[in-house]
C-alpha cells in the first residue's frame, strides 16, 4: 500500500513498474544492467482518489497524464532497481499531497481609499517630474 498524508491508501497492485537502461556515464554497468524504474498509475480508473483530488491532480499534472489516463513517472538517480523505484513511490506520494488540500477560494478585495490616493498622487508627481524636464514651447 502507498499511504499519502489525508488518509489514503493506494493498493500497489494498482501501479505497474518497468525497469529500463539508466542514461548517462557509469561505464560497462549501464549497458548490462536494467536500474531505471517507470512507474505507471492510471489515475482515470482508480477507486482510491476522492473526486475532488482527482480533478485537481488532472488538472495541475495535465502535462504528465497519457492520453490513457495514466501518469508516467521515471527515476535514475541511484544504481540500484529497489531505490529507485522507492523514488518513484516518493514522487507520486509528493504528488498526491501537493493536491490533497482544497484550495481556499480567493475573496474579492478593493483597494483602500487611501491607496488610491497614494497612487493617484503618485502618478500626478511622476507626470510633474516628467513635465519639468520638457522644454519651453515656442518656436523651434
Amino acid at each position: 500500500m502507498l499511504r499519502t498524508p489525508p488518509n489514503l491508501q493506494i493498493p500497489l497492485d494498482e501501479i505497474q513498474f518497468s525497469f529500463v537502461r539508466s542514461s548517462g556515464p557509469g561505464g560497462q554497468n549501464v549497458n548490462k544492467v536494467n536500474s531505471k524504474a517507470v512507474l505507471r498509475w492510471v489515475i482515470r480508473d482508480t477507486t482510491r482518489l476522492p473526486d475532488g483530488m482527482r480533478h485537481r491532480f488532472l488538472q495541475r499534472y495535465a502535462s504528465r497524464i497519457t492520453v490513457d489516463g495514466a501518469v508516467v513517472l521515471s527515476s535514475q538517480r541511484f544504481r540500484d532497481q529497489a531505490q529507485n523505484q522507492r523514488d518513484c513511490l516518493e514522487k507520486l506520494r509528493a504528488m498526491l499531497a501537493a493536491v490533497a488540500a482544497v484550495p481556499k477560494p480567493r475573496k474579492k478585495t478593493k483597494p483602500t481609499k487611501t491607496s488610491i490616493r497614494r497612487r493617484v498622487e503618485g502618478k500626478r508627481a511622476h507626470s510633474q517630474k516628467k513635465q519639468s524636464r520638457r522644454g519651453p514651447r515656442g518656436d523651434e
